[in-house]
């Protein structure tokens, strides 16, 4: 079984960060590891607090993971600074990763801040250089690129600006904040793959971004070329999202193992 890292932050709700990778990679037949970067005290509604790990410690279980496993494949989430940037920078390098998702992450769906404004240059100029593919929503790649995005064409544009970071690909999910709803484009500095799927009309959303980031990631771990893994991850998150849970009082959070029997599917 291939071996997939998720460096992120962990969610109490349950439905976003650490503990939504790990579903979603476990969903995807990979075994996932984590390093934890903050712990979060949220909920389907809102964030209530962050408090980032010392360096030294996302350090040590970084080093801890490594120096045991065969990791095929990492993912990125939540990196709240541009001093745990730098820690995962430093000790991602020498480990010559080839299959190297971020995500991004800047705010959460309630709109607390989970990145500090003077780590984005941290994230885009040492971060991005080393990924194979960054995955940012409407919101990240607006504030990545300085373009307010509306159309598929706006995000054709956004995607060019955010390649010049280094990065090999670029995915803007477009969710529902773009006019073609339920599309996404993926750019590979080159030529564009636009992936439409059905939109589907819930509020029961928490976790999509971090679970379409870490299935991709699975599917590259298994093979899978990077438009390829895509559309295999955008037709597991369609269906985690049609058979979302309504669950807690908010934007309860998509489904998982929805296709396991007694799954409590709504």
């Amino acid at each position: 079984m291939k071996q997939v890292l998720t460096i992120a932050g962990s969610d109490s709700g349950g439905g976003a960060g650490i503990q939504g990778d790990i579903k979603a990679m476990s969903a995807n037949g990979v075994f996932a590891l984590s390093v934890i970067t903050a712990v979060t005290a949220q909920n389907t509604e809102e964030v209530t607090d962050v408090f980032e790990l010392p360096v030294s410690i996302i350090a040590a279980q970084l080093d801890a993971v490594f120096d045991d496993f065969e990791i095929a494949a990492v993912k990125t989430g939540m990196l709240s600074s541009a001093a745990v940037i730098s820690t995962v920078v430093r000790l991602l390098k020498p480990q010559q990763v080839g299959q190297l998702v971020v995500d991004p992450v800047m705010i959460s769906k309630s709109g607390q801040a989970l990145l500090k404004p003077e780590a984005v240059e941290a994230l885009t100029k040492d971060l991005f250089p080393l990924a194979l593919l960054v995955t940012p929503n409407v919101h990240e790649a607006q504030q990545l690129s300085g373009i307010e995005i509306k159309t598929l064409a706006d995000a054709r544009r956004a995607a060019k600006v955010i390649a010049q970071f280094g990065c090999h690909h670029v995915l803007i999910k477009g969710g529902h904040l773009i006019a073609e709803r339920g599309t996404d484009l993926l750019y590979d500095g080159r030529f564009f793959q636009i992936y439409k799927g059905e939109f589907i009309d819930t509020t029961h959303t928490h976790g999509t971004g971090c679970t379409f980031a870490s299935a991709i990631t699975a599917q590259l771990a298994r093979g899978k070329s990077v438009p390829d893994a895509v559309q295999a991850a955008k037709t597991y998150v369609t269906e985690a999202i049609r058979h979302s849970l309504a669950i807690g009082h908010g934007k309860g959070p998509t489904n998982h193992f929805y296709f396991l029997q007694g799954n409590g599917a709504q």
